[in-house]
């Protein structure tokens, strides 16, 4: 019966860490969706949620903490509890990060409507897709899906390093633009942070269902690649 119990509590902290994951989706697709409407409201909406992420990661913490001193897990349910600990970290971080977004969208509101060299529409996109195959990897415990959202880190980044070139550039030819093109470099990095994060949450599943720390290795992918 305690064993029960006990799984019964770990199944209560996988659903309140996968609702803080969907918190921090609804994050950064608020954010990405204020900046590409010019939507003040939603500033603000992204703002309020962030608060609800922290405090969902106070709730899951706490839980996990006190599973991890009462009931001493061994293996594969000691492995979850520290990755769930190490994951609302990096949920919490991302909401940061579209809080961020949020806010340097508030500024380019104030500012002249510019048509910038950056698709930006694509780069959330794209970062959103890493939260969402992260989440679905920690959802079904799948460490194969985990190792490709590692591989998807390299693209993001260099979505950033071109959005950078891109904005440098038009504060070059055009610097009566420079606050919007630097607003809009601060935009692209906190996307390339919310790839980093979830890339950062694949490696945790990949620890909690295998037990290997992968930080330091390349992907499964790009090992099979390097043999060709």
């Amino acid at each position: 019966m305690p064993r029960i119990h006990f799984h019964q509590q770990l199944a209560e902290v996988k659903d309140k860490l996968l609702a803080m994951a969907a918190l921090t989706q609804l994050a950064v697709d608020s954010s990405m969706e204020a900046y590409l409407n010019r939507d003040r409201a939603l500033c603000k909406f992204v703002k309020q949620n962030e608060r609800a992420i922290d405090t969902a990661q106070n709730e899951v913490d706490a839980m996990a903490c006190e599973l991890l001193a009462k009931e001493q897990p061994m293996a594969i349910d000691l492995r979850f509890l520290l990755a769930t600990i190490k994951i609302t970290g990096d949920l919490e971080r991302i909401g940061d990060q579209a809080r961020g977004i949020g806010r340097r969208t508030k500024e380019i509101l104030k500012l002249e409507p510019v048509e910038l060299p950056v698709d930006f529409a694509a780069m959330g996109e794209y970062a959103g897709h890493m939260i969402r195959s992260a989440v679905q990897a920690l959802i079904e415990g799948d460490a194969a899906l985990a190792d490709t959202i590692r591989g998807m880190d390299d693209a993001i980044d260099r979505m950033n390093h071109n959005a950078y070139a891109d904005l440098q550039q038009l504060i070059q030819q055009k610097p009566e633009y420079t606050r919007q093109a630097l607003n809009a470099i601060l935009i692209a990095k906190h996307l390339e942070r919310i790839g980093d994060h979830a890339s950062n949450i694949a490696i945790d599943v990949i620890f909690w269902k295998k037990g290997a720390d992968v930080r330091h290795e390349t992907t499964m992918a790009a090992e099979a690649a390097f043999s060709c």
